[in-house]
């Protein structure tokens, strides 16, 4: 997801330019009521200047507004989710070819949305390795959603590839050990992984691939995914880095929920 970090610098910026926007206004404002000044900009501005620096509050003020209105449109998007994951269920639960862990029969899938370039997403993998290892009942699907960049493009498609070769896990945990796709990393995995590189590069190539990339982009859409990690647990859906607990609590709540 959006890093939580940038979100108070973006709305300090956000909030600096209504401000901006808002002494506009004062200043052809003050310009129409006082006619006396229309012609003396430099002076309105110093008005307003001073104005603002005696009640710094608007600042404050506006920032928690504009908060408030951030969250509630967010938090209608996520509404509006939940509800499309029922009628998403099939796309969303089955793998593609051999992009999946766990137990192929598990009462409770958990489908995941990872970009090789996140950072987030490699946090959460010691959670979901203990998962899986801890739970027999849980079928974890990987769907690939590059988001960050062209060789998040290219990974994920590499990725794919190796899926279509029954390993995507190999794979997949290389170029994450990796710490980045790049095109040295990729080719590290593909080695780690026993894959073929030229016949891996015309699989990442093809037409299904592509396809299957760009419903996972839907799919997205459909959920207000704006970034990864992303998580479908039975038909809640989870935003950003999660640990073992969370994800078994998340489990627990699918079973319950049956």
């Amino acid at each position: 997801m959006i890093e939580r970090s940038l979100r108070t610098p973006l709305l300090f910026g956000s909030a600096l330019l209504l401000a901006a926007a808002l002494g506009g206004l004062v200043v052809l404002g003050l310009q129409a009521m006082l006619p006396g000044l229309s012609g003396n900009k430099a002076q309105v501005e110093r008005i307003v200047h001073a104005y603002l620096l005696e009640n710094p509050a608007i600042l404050r003020d506006m920032m928690e507004r504009l908060q408030q209105q951030e969250n509630a449109e967010a938090q209608k998007a996520q509404d509006g989710a939940q509800a499309a994951v029922p009628a998403a269920l099939p796309a969303l639960t089955a793998p593609f070819a051999s992009a999946w862990a766990g137990n192929p029969n598990g009462d409770v899938t958990v489908t995941v949305f990872m970009d090789y370039a996140c950072g987030y997403c490699r946090a959460s993998l010691p959670g979901l390795a203990e998962l899986t290892a801890k739970d027999p009942g849980v079928r974890i699907v990987y769907r690939e959603y590059p988001v960050l960049g062209e060789a998040s493009v290219t990974a994920a498609r590499f990725a794919l590839a190796a899926a279509q070769q029954g390993k995507f896990r190999a794979f997949h945990d290389a170029l994450f050990a990796s710490g980045g796709p790049s095109t040295a990393t990729i080719g590290a995995a593909l080695a780690k992984a026993g894959l073929d590189p030229a016949a891996t590069q015309k699989l990442a190539n093809s037409d299904a691939i592509a396809k299957e990339i760009d419903a996972n982009h839907q799919l997205g859409a459909k959920l207000a995914m704006n970034g990864t990690p992303a998580w479908v647990v039975g038909k809640q859906i989870l935003y950003g880095a999660r640990d073992y607990q969370a994800l078994a609590d998340a489990v627990a709540a699918a079973r319950k929920a049956k």
